[in-house]
């Protein structure tokens, strides 16, 4: 079995970087903003329906 090695060409690995930077933060965006809906859902809730779903009041403004 022969393996042929090819080089990247010139600045795809900068490139590559770059791509994968944009997504890290589209991800990092996408999930600060779901923690901030969920927190806002749970700061609605009374205490006795967090009691129930098992949180406190103290863990939802922790997220």
């Amino acid at each position: 079995m022969t393996t042929v090695q090819h080089e990247a060409p010139h600045g795809a690995v900068t490139i590559l970087r770059v791509v994968n930077l944009f997504y890290a933060l589209t991800a990092e965006l996408k999930a600060r903003r779901e923690a901030r809906i969920t927190r806002k859902a749970l700061s609605r809730l009374s205490e006795h329906q967090l009691n129930d779903i098992g949180l406190t009041r103290e863990y939802v403004e922790a997220l």
